[in-house]
């Protein structure tokens, strides 16, 4: 199985959007499940994780950090690894590309 590489951090990237993260109180293991976590115990973490996402303020901030990053694990933004992957892979991943501003 090829390995996956190494986060790359976008050089334009900024954090102060996590301080206003909706899961920023929340138990980090929602978020990246045991890498031997299949079928319903998956996908029910998976929904939690979605379901705290779905009311966050800066959830398109996140998704724009873990597609730029290829960030290989957890859910951000409320997008799963392999819903990352399959944007990036039909080249949907550049539309999460933003100037930030100085």
């Amino acid at each position: 199985m090829a390995q996956k590489p190494v986060v790359q951090v976008p050089v334009d990237m900024t954090w102060h959007w996590q301080d206003e993260a909706a899961c920023r109180e929340s138990d980090v293991s929602t978020f990246f499940h045991p890498s031997n976590a299949r079928g319903l115990e998956r996908t029910t973490r998976e929904r939690a994780a979605k379901a705290i996402c779905l009311s966050c303020a800066v959830r398109v901030d996140c998704a724009d950090y873990a597609i730029r990053s290829r960030e290989p694990y957890g859910v951000w933004g409320g997008l799963t690894e392999g819903e990352r992957e399959a944007m990036i892979g039909r080249g949907l991943g550049s539309r999460f590309d933003r100037a930030v501003s100085a």
